[in-house]
């Protein structure tokens, strides 16, 4: 009987929602016709009457006062609206409207799977935009006492935002230090330098971490006996310590040439730390972690040095050095060697080594990154950007191979929209962060800053992505409910764009936020009702008069209709209804 008569009310419910949402212009025209029929009983004629001559009887003062509350009023909505776009993206009204109205127009099914339906793809969703929104160590990022200090030293700018050093001292505390440190002093020393906030007191930290290695060797002979008797009981081990010199050459050194001298100090004590714990990472959990540490240790070191080379303008050497380090440690793949190297061969021209690594790195399986697939669509814009001209190419259509260099650029742009209008020189660049966010405004920044160079080597490739670009965006869905060759651009790239790049610099934004209609609406309203009050109060009588002619005007074609009802229709019939 329950399941009766709720069935029942379902089927009421869908009946009235039916009807409001297909008939509602009959209802309109039967509520109006009701209304005229009725006009006598109701006595509207009179009521009518009494509020005209109420409104002749009312002072210009009041029509100032009413337009001039309402231009207020729709002054605190408009500044509300904007309030809540600027922080939740949505218009308030637009929201309530939504959740409130919609389900009593039917806009919304109400059963229960459609609603778990929801919930798991809200959840997919949600899940897809946090793992979209991990935020990556820049596999090119500069040197903080060459290249970042100097930048400030020079314009007095940070070009390093908080959050983005405090995500590299996590990286540093993760890669170079291990549970075993509190063993050796000068790792114990170097393990609360990397947690320093102020880059002096790391700094000197380092210092402090060398002396006492200087210290040891000064007593070498006397200290010996005790270094082996102890490495037996508890693993203390006096060694020299590789990381301090990684952070002098970091942040210390003001050049690149001697940040390539400490690091080369470095690679000859994170050599002799990896090739002892490789020999006794078996021996328990303890040394496993300490050589994994050193591991970490030996591949930044290296990186580093490559680095040096490639800025120095050993760009042959810096190619053998990643080569060498991607064979020996193939299975590293956090510090993306792969771009320093894309980058390297692009500088040597070397596009068939590039299309090698392409080939290696630009799987489905694998992660994507502006490197690879602008990288990807420069090879391919390559071979047609020489001889192309889009007035031909409307003329004749585009050839095989233009068709596949404009897919490629659509591909890169879809990845990473932000990329073009760098590499076309329309938004200024600055140096690119320690950290970036694959598809955003970071990402982008850090591929235009070392690869814009490679794009203008090659001819006619820059005209080609001006030509080609934007008609990515006619092919992704709007509105970006699902992307077209990866997954829907995120919608949290914006916020952590802002966290990672520093506050002089206007950060893109994809997709553009359109104002919503009641933002534009309370804005027309507000200034409209505010110019009414203006000229109410300063041409009361010519105000009236355009309102009495504006009143009549308006109401001329209701009372048209209404004349020509009553003189079709017969009076007889009119009298019998009214008496109803």
């Amino acid at each position: 009987m329950a399941e009766a008569s709720g069935s029942l009310l379902e089927q009421l419910k869908s009946c009235i929602v039916w009807s409001w949402t297909y008939l509602w212009t009959l209802w309109f025209f039967l509520m109006l016709f009701l209304v005229y029929i009725l006009r006598v009983p109701l006595k509207i004629n009179d009521n009518l009457s009494t509020v005209s001559m109420f409104l002749n009887t009312l002072t210009p003062k009041f029509y100032v006062a009413l337009t001039g509350t309402s231009s207020l009023i729709s002054g605190l909505i408009l500044i509300f609206e904007w309030w809540y776009f600027r922080k939740y993206g949505t218009s308030f009204i637009e929201q309530v409207s939504v959740s409130h109205l919609r389900p009593l127009l039917g806009g919304v099914d109400s059963t229960a799977p459609s609603n778990s339906t929801s919930n798991n793809g809200d959840t997919d969703s949600n899940r897809q935009s946090v793992s979209e929104c991990k935020v990556w160590r820049n596999p090119l990022n500069l040197f903080r006492g060459a290249e970042y200090n100097r930048y400030t030293w020079v314009t007095g700018r940070e070009p390093l935002t908080y959050y983005d050093m405090n995500l590299s001292a996590q990286d540093h505390q993760t890669f170079f230090t291990c549970e075993t440190d509190h063993l050796r002093p000068a790792d114990a020393i170097m393990q609360k330098a990397w947690r320093e906030r102020n880059p002096q007191a790391r700094i000197s930290a380092a210092h402090e971490a060398l002396e006492l290695n200087e210290i040891f060797y000064h007593w070498r002979p006397l200290l010996q006996p005790l270094q082996a008797k102890r490495r037996t009981q508890n693993g203390i081990n006096f060694t020299i310590c590789a990381t301090a010199y990684i952070l002098l050459a970091e942040e210390e050194a003001t050049t690149i040439v001697e940040a390539e001298r400490l690091f080369k100090q470095a690679l000859k004590a994170g050599e002799v730390c990896y090739r002892r714990s490789q020999q006794l990472q078996h021996h328990g959990a303890q040394y496993e972690a300490q050589h994994r540490r050193d591991t970490n240790v030996l591949v930044y070191i290296k990186r580093r040095l490559a680095m040096c080379s490639r800025k120095l303008g050993r760009t042959r050497e810096a190619v053998k050095m990643m080569r060498d380090l991607m064979k020996e440690f193939p299975l590293l793949s956090m510090f993306n060697i792969h771009e320093n190297l894309l980058e390297a061969l692009l500088e040597l021209q070397a596009y068939a080594d590039v299309q090698a690594v392409l080939a290696k790195y630009d799987d489905i399986s694998l992660p994507k990154s502006a490197t690879i697939c602008y990288t990807a669509a420069l090879l391919k814009a390559r071979a047609v950007s020489d001889k192309f001209s889009p007035e031909a190419a409307s003329r004749r259509g585009l050839s095989t191979a233009e068709m596949n260099a404009v897919e490629a650029i659509h591909r890169a742009v879809e990845f990473n929209p932000h990329v073009p209008k760098y590499l076309l020189e329309m938004k200024s660049l600055i140096l690119p962060p320690e950290h970036i966010l694959k598809r955003g405004d970071s990402e982008a920044i850090a591929y235009a800053f070392f690869h814009l160079q490679h794009w203008k080597r090659v001819e006619g490739a820059l005209n080609l992505l001006h030509c080609t670009w934007e008609g990515t965006f006619r092919m992704i869905p709007y509105p970006l409910e699902k992307g077209h060759l990866f997954y829907p651009y995120p919608i949290c790239t914006e916020t952590a764009d802002r966290e990672l790049l520093p506050s002089f610099h206007e950060v893109s934004v994809y997709p553009k936020k359109e104002l919503p209609f009641f933002i534009l609406f309370t804005a027309g309203l507000c200034s409209f009702t505010a110019m009414l009050a203006l000229l109410t109060h300063q041409f009361p009588e010519l105000m009236g008069v355009f309102a009495k002619a504006f009143l009549s005007t308006l109401f001329a074609p209701l009372n048209f209709v209404m004349e020509k009802v009553e003189s079709i229709l017969p009076s007889s019939l009119w009298h019998q209804l009214t008496r109803i």
